[in-house]
């Protein structure tokens, strides 16, 4: 900080040259600012404007306020998602998350009926932006769920949809509620964002209820939370869980909630929405886990404020989403839906056949819905090297925590049921205490 001196005798002054130190570099992440009397004292202006300055700054995302360590330039993710390190060539991928392609559809037949379709047809400008085939799709799959009635749009993706759906009600600067360990993706967006993320424990039911209700309480001004599959701890939120949780977010209707249903379509576990008890909230069920990540396409419901405002926002975008991936979506849909299908059955066996292998070599994991498995360590450097020095690249927990302790995330998309003993082997000795030293 001495060697940047901040100038300026206006709020937006100050705010300009802070915000020129930031993208240049000459104040890096977590650099203390000055007090706001002293930053005053030596431009000879009022201590208001230094506070004006401060709160524009805080509000962009620029600096965040973090209490006894004063007013810092705010630490920017790069990526969460991307930073794991290169696979090297005879490593087996346990990291990426991807959904094992021998379990995703074929979709040419239904590409090639939509673009014989598209080419009698094509959509022009002025259509409806929701597809009617992948509207009446959607409804019965959402309805059969028991999730409430609303209005329908269409996303490139859950994040996308999840992003919308925060900027119709918040400004940078708020906090919002996620889970911890949560999904990177989601973190990188709020930082993106200018949002303040504030951590709920999770355990295999869904959020904590009295984490939930602290993140309320503290008012937070959004809450997002993953209805099944979990990433990275494959929790859902069961019927006990989601009765606890509805009278906290009815509590305050305020508060936006968010419900991500990635999972439709590769987990058993029933849906238990939490939505529809306060005045803005959303479910969002997306398709790229169980027809294919390069189908962008995800839906979206909830009140119809809510969806109003990010159907105005894609219109004065993008537009829509196309309307040949939405009725390729359609076509493929139904038949991925049932929770006894390949998919569902396959990550189940999987995933239930890694666990029993960790367990009996004294390794506990976590994973009750989905692909993936979370594996408390000690230390997630050396279990990654470790992992990654047997063959196996696994993720560092590091992308998926805020407050939560260490572990690795595991994907067994990958995995044949005659692997799952060596994968756990290898795990447990990597974990194994170094001779001499006393475990614990």
């Amino acid at each position: 900080m001495e060697a940047y001196r901040i100038t300026g005798r206006r709020a937006s002054e100050i705010v300009a040259d802070i915000e020129h130190g930031v993208e240049s570099g000459a104040l890096p992440p977590d650099t203390a600012l000055p007090p706001m009397r002293t930053l005053a004292t030596r431009l000879g202006i009022n201590p208001n404007t230094v506070a004006a300055a401060y709160r524009t700054l805080r509000e962009r995302g620029v600096v965040e306020t973090a209490g006894r360590r004063g007013t810092r330039v705010r630490r920017r993710a790069a990526g969460r998602e991307s930073r794991g390190m290169p696979v090297p060539p005879g490593v087996r991928d346990l990291a990426s998350g991807n959904p094992d392609p021998a379990l995703l559809p074929d979709p040419r037949v239904a590409l090639a009926e939509v673009a014989a379709r598209a080419a009698s047809q094509p959509v022009l400008y002025g259509e409806p932006p929701v597809g009617p085939e992948l509207a009446l799709v959607a409804r019965e799959s959402l309805r059969a769920d028991g999730v409430p009635e609303g209005p329908l749009a269409v996303t490139s993706g859950a994040l996308d949809a999840i992003e919308r759906v925060l900027l119709t009600r918040l400004r940078p600067g708020d906090p919002v509620a996620v889970e911890d360990p949560g999904w990177g993706g989601l973190l990188d967006l709020l930082s993106t964002l200018g949002l303040r993320p504030v951590a709920m424990a999770v355990d295999d039911e869904g959020p904590l209820p009295e984490a939930l209700e602290h993140a309320l309480t503290s008012g937070v001004r959004a809450c997002v939370i993953t209805a099944r599959a979990q990433n990275p701890t494959g929790a859902a939120v069961s019927a006990a869980r989601a009765g606890a949780l509805r009278p906290l977010l009815a509590a305050f209707p305020e508060t936006l909630l968010i419900e991500d249903d990635h999972g439709h379509g590769i987990v058993s576990a029933p849906l238990n929405p939490l939505g529809g008890l306060g005045t803005h909230w959303a479910l969002v069920r997306s398709v790229a886990k169980s027809l294919g990540p390069d189908l962008r396409v995800a839906v979206l419901t909830g009140d119809p404020v809510t969806v109003r405002d990010v159907a105005a926002r894609i219109g004065a975008g993008p537009g829509w989403v196309s309307r040949i991936l939405q009725d390729t979506v359609a076509l493929l849909w139904p038949d991925r839906a049932r929770p006894d299908g390949p998919a569902p059955v396959s990550y189940d066996t999987r995933r239930g056949l890694l666990c029993d292998a960790l367990a009996r070599r004294g390794v506990a994991a976590r994973g009750r819905t989905g692909p993936n498995l979370w594996i408390p360590v000690p230390d997630e450097t050396a279990a990654v090297a470790g992992m990654l020095a047997a063959g196996w690249a696994v993720a560092p927990g590091s992308r998926y925590r805020l407050e939560s302790g260490p572990g690795i995330r595991l994907t067994v998309s990958s995995l044949a049921p005659e692997e799952m003993d060596r994968v756990a082997d290898d795990l447990a000795a990597v974990l194994a205490p170094a001779p001499g030293t006393r475990p614990g």
